[in-house]
C-alpha cells in the first residue's frame, strides 16, 4: 500500500519511534517495492545570504550525511530499500514540499505526547504543522 515512505530526522532520540515504525511498515511493503527516504533539513538563517554561511552549512551537511548513512544501515540490515537526502530551508515547509515533489505515499514522524489538560500547547510543533498541511497520509508516532 505505501511504497514511498518519507521519514524526516533531526538525529535526536525522539526519532527512534518513527524509524522503527518505518522499518516495520516498509518491511511489509518490500515485496511490492517499498522504499524509505530519510530526510534531514538544515534550517537556514533568515536575513543572511546563503553564500555568506556556505562553509558553515557545508559542515552541517557533511555531519548530517554521515549520520544518515549510519541510519541507513539499520534499514538495510532489515532488508528495507532506503536512501537519504539533505535539503536546506524551513523544516516544516521543506518536508511538506519534498513529500509533494517526490510523490511520497506516507510520512512518518515522531511526535510528543499531548498534555490532556493543555492540548493546544502542541499545536505549534513541526509534526503538527506538517500533519495539517501534508497532502499524503502522515503517521505520528509517540
Amino acid at each position: 500500500m505505501f511504497r514511498k515512505i518519507l521519514v524526516p530526522v533531526d538525529f535526536t532520540d525522539k526519532n527512534e519511534a518513527a524509524l522503527a515504525s518505518a522499518i516495520e511498515i516498509a518491511g511489509r511493503s518490500e515485496e511490492s517495492g517499498g522504499e524509505v527516504t530519510l530526510l534531514h533539513v538544515i534550517e537556514t538563517i533568515e536575513h543572511i545570504e546563503f553564500d555568506e554561511m556556505a562553509t558553515f552549512y557545508r559542515g552541517l551537511e557533511t555531519r548530517a550525511t554521515a549520520k544518515l548513512f549510519a541510519l541507513e544501515d539499520r534499514f538495510k540490515t532489515a532488508g528495507v530499500h532506503v536512501h537519504h537526502d539533505v535539503v536546506y530551508g524551513k523544516r516544516a515547509e521543506s518536508i511538506v514540499r519534498y513529500a509533494e515533489d517526490h510523490g511520497m505515499d506516507l510520512m512518518i514522524l515522531s511526535s510528543h505526547k499531548v498534555d490532556k489538560d493543555h492540548p493546544a500547547l502542541g499545536w505549534g510543533t513541526i509534526s503538527y504543522r506538517i500533519a495539517i498541511v501534508a497532502r499524503c497520509p502522515v503517521l505520528l508516532v509517540k
